[in-house]
């Protein structure tokens, strides 16, 4: 049986929903799909109409065209010996605006860098408002990437290259130097510029906001490497060269000198040195006067080396032959209102005499006895007062004026060297017509795939008995006998010349020079000395380049392996 129990309570429903809050209910919900609607269309602009727009401007944040640095061609001499290479440095740049300001974390920075705290604070204060400084240019990976592992913000690389020269300052002012962006601004780095600098290439890469690498996406263009360039010089006699000019200046405490020996065969230049030279490696303190390549900028009055030379054209005018004998006596003569004088009273020479004593009035009695200019047309035929050609840059070329209403006295004057102006690349050049029968080789700073076929200037019978003078004006007993080289025959000249000034020639300021051929048997070398205000007892040429000549020239054929030709007396 069933029990129904009853509260006596009935349950109350509830109330029907009142019409304002459905009304409520209905727009929220209208709300919430307008608000969906619109969030869906504002996706879909996103995606369709402002796609290309704003994939561009996230690309532009994230996407980076890097460039690829390119190699420098290397620069060697004739033998493949490197005399200009790049290495690979790492260049330190930071963005200011994303440097930390702490400074404990700068302190590290410039300790990293080298610097003292104070100058990199200040470096960042002058820099704050733009996106890009540097830190530090050319580091080695090694230190550059002790600072990268410090992870400062902010900090970033770039990878370059730095051009080093293994020779140093003895091959300084023909080479030249490179700037910091690695472009040639002196010397053969600037006059081969196009041709050993290389072509950038680019790659595109993504980073994150700091600038980090995260992916290499595309190479773009690859990096072309600059052409090589193969020297005529030959390091050996170039360090050779420059040890003994270095060793005769420091002796006899000169203001400088040139050394350039030239391959008589070929015009190749085997050695150019100068003094005083630098340290390309290293440009703090640099000597300003050791910057110039003096061997092919600077000219000077030549003097006597340059009688040979006129002698050629004294000879080729049928009026004299090495027998023809001049009277010299009394040693002086006046010619309009200046006084040309020898050392002494040399009384009757033949031409080769002449030669030997160096006789001043014995070469002006001959170029007065002639009517044609003969002499200064051979020297212009012989590239003076011309350009040499070599190509590199600030080459003199030197002067020769224009035989037109010339005086007696610069007739004279021309043929024992003064009136003119030369470099020594020239001088030596011209003696190639001696030593090549007759025929003058251009210089070239290049090596040579085939010599050049050269121009001749000289008739060779009127060279081949040139030689014979000349080497008897380096016999024992002759003002040239230090120029002789033990082993082999030398033919030569010295020279001894007053330099100028802005009020005329200077007292007791000379140039010492010389100019030699060897061997004579078969010409190989040409090598042009000049010592520059040499301040000791000894000043003439015969006594202060002579030397010199003959260190650089016997160690020069024995280098080159020339068979010796002289007899053993």
């Amino acid at each position: 049986m069933t029990t129904e129990v009853r509260s006596g309570v009935t349950p109350r429903r509830p109330p029907p929903m009142a019409p304002m809050g459905g009304l409520r209910y209905g727009l929220v919900l209208l709300l919430v799909v307008i608000g969906l609607g619109l969030l869906g269309g504002r996706i879909a602009i996103l995606h369709v109409i402002d796609r290309p727009f704003l994939q561009g401007q996230g690309d532009a944040r994230t996407l980076r065209t890097d460039t690829i640095p390119a190699h420098r061609g290397m620069i060697t001499d004739r033998n493949g010996e490197p005399l200009a290479i790049s290495t690979p440095v790492v260049t330190l740049w930071a963005n200011p605006q994303d440097l930390p300001a702490d400074d404990i974390q700068r302190l590290m920075l410039a300790r990293a860098l080298g610097v003292e705290l104070e100058a990199l604070n200040e470096r960042i204060g002058r820099y704050g408002e733009r996106e890009f400084m540097y830190l530090r240019r050319q580091m080695t990976p090694e230190a550059a990437q002790r600072v990268l592992d410090l992870r400062i913000p902010g900090v970033y690389a770039q990878n370059e290259y730095k051009r080093y020269y293994p020779a140093g300052e003895v091959t300084a002012q023909l080479l030249g130097v490179t700037n910091v962006d690695d472009a040639g601004q002196e010397g053969l780095e600037l006059a081969y510029q196009p041709h050993l600098a290389g072509t950038p290439g680019q790659r595109r890469v993504l980073k994150d906001r700091r600038g980090r690498l995260v992916r290499d996406l595309q190479l773009l263009r690859e990096a072309r490497p600059g052409g090589d360039l193969t020297l005529s010089i030959d390091q050996r006699l170039q360090y050779m060269a420059y040890r003994e000019l270095k060793a005769a200046v420091t002796e006899h405490e000169a203001d400088g000198g040139v050394v350039v020996m030239m391959d008589a065969r070929s015009g190749e230049v085997l050695a150019m040195a100068n003094q005083p030279s630098y340290n390309p490696n290293n440009r703090a303190g640099i000597d300003p006067r050791g910057l110039r390549n003096q061997a092919i900028v600077d000219v000077f009055e030549p003097g006597s080396v340059m009688k040979p030379l006129a002698m050629a054209a004294i000879m080729e005018s049928g009026r004299f032959d090495r027998d023809t004998v001049v009277d010299t006596s009394p040693g002086w003569m006046r010619i309009d209102r200046f006084t040309i004088r020898d050392i002494r009273n040399y009384g009757e020479l033949t031409l080769s005499g002449i030669l030997e004593k160096s006789s001043n009035i014995g070469m002006s009695k001959l170029v007065l006895e002639l009517d044609d200019p003969v002499v200064p047309d051979l020297y212009r035929r012989l590239g003076f007062g011309q350009s040499p050609e070599t190509g590199f840059p600030g080459e003199s070329t030197g002067s020769l004026p224009a035989p037109v209403r010339w005086s007696r006295s610069q007739w004279a004057a021309i043929s024992y060297g003064y009136g003119l102006s030369v470099s020594a690349l020239q001088l030596a050049s011209a003696y190639t017509a001696i030593a090549n029968d007759g025929v003058r080789m251009p210089p070239s700073l290049l090596r040579l795939s085939e010599p050049s076929s050269g121009m001749p200037v000289i008739e060779p019978d009127v060279a081949h008995d040139l030689l014979r003078i000349m080497e008897e004006s380096v016999q024992p007993g002759t003002g040239g006998r230090r120029a002789g080289v033990a082993g082999y025959r030398v033919a030569g000249k010295s020279g001894t010349v007053r330099k100028t000034s802005a009020s005329g020639y200077q007292q007791n300021v000379y140039r010492s020079l010389f100019a030699g051929i060897a061997p004579v048997s078969d010409p190989r070398i040409v090598t042009v000395v000049m010592i520059d205000h040499p301040r000791g007892e000894e000043y003439y040429g015969g006594a202060v380049a002579a030397p010199v000549f003959s260190r650089v020239t016997g160690n020069a054929l024995r280098l080159l392996d020339v068979p010796p030709d002289q007899r053993v007396r």
